[in-house]
């Protein structure tokens, strides 16, 4: 999880929410990066996921959910801001869960 969301975070730097619609190896780097994100947080056992209780697991797992089954469909406005607001505090809480992991 912690990889992913840094190479997402790594190559939205210097982008903007425009580039999700123009660029399409942008827009699905990004996306691949948050789907593996949440295939990784479904995966977290009921022990890790008490170990990071701030994580909101099932968000994250939902919104993979989301970008596998209605590829066809994803709200870039809605990307951008998981990009823009939740992926930064997100690298934050798992670093502190793995620092203080047993």
């Amino acid at each position: 999880m912690l990889a992913a969301a840094n190479d997402a975070v790594c190559f939205a730097e210097g982008r903007s929410r425009e580039d999700l619609d123009t660029d399409r190896m942008f827009a699905r780097a990004v996306l691949h990066a948050i789907q593996e994100i949440g295939e990784a947080a479904a995966r977290v056992t009921a022990a890790g996921r008490e170990q990071a209780r701030e994580v909101p697991w099932g968000p994250i797992v939902q919104m993979r959910h989301i970008l596998v089954h209605a590829y066809f469909n994803v709200n870039f406005d809605y990307v951008w801001r998981v990009i823009e607001h939740d992926l930064r505090p997100l690298i934050e809480q798992l670093e502190v869960a793995l620092r203080d992991w047993p």
